[in-house]
């Protein structure tokens, strides 16, 4: 996908905020941020690719200017996006009596442990409102999720 002059320039505006410094770059480790601040969803893993597997040291010190970013995140804009059926799937896996339900504690052991590990203020942000009596109806989380 090709993105519009207006988007760029709202992306390049997005990325400018991230500059702590001045020097119109950012920090690699910013990158992944950035693109979820810019209405990405890659993995960790997708932006290490995408930099070329930098060492935890290049990830803090190195910087990259917008103009490099860019195809970064048109990299990241060509991914295959996961649906809503694919998520709902996903979880009805561990839909026990299947009643659309999952254990919330079942789920935050899943978002801690697997794929892309979740920390615990992450878990409890994500599933703020949506447990009820220790169940999570799973549906409706996909939506929330995919919403946010």
């Amino acid at each position: 996908t090709e993105f519009s002059a207006d988007q760029i320039e709202d992306f390049k505006e997005a990325f400018g905020l991230f500059d702590r410094i001045g020097d119109s770059q950012v920090a690699f480790n910013q990158v992944a941020d950035i693109m979820r601040a810019l209405g990405q969803n890659p993995t960790n893993k997708d932006v290490t690719k995408i930099l070329g597997n930098p060492s935890a040291d290049d990830m803090a010190n190195k910087r990259l200017n917008f103009d490099a970013f860019l195809p970064m995140l048109k990299e990241v804009d060509a991914l295959p996006k996961g649906t809503y059926d694919d998520y709902v799937e996903g979880l009805r896996v561990f839909d026990k009596e299947g009643n659309g339900t999952v254990m919330g504690a079942e789920l935050r052991i899943v978002l801690s442990t697997l794929g892309e590990k979740m920390t615990e203020p992450e878990i409890d942000a994500l599933m703020a409102g949506q447990e009820d009596e220790g169940s999570v109806h799973y549906e409706a989380f996909v939506k929330h999720i995919m919403s946010v």
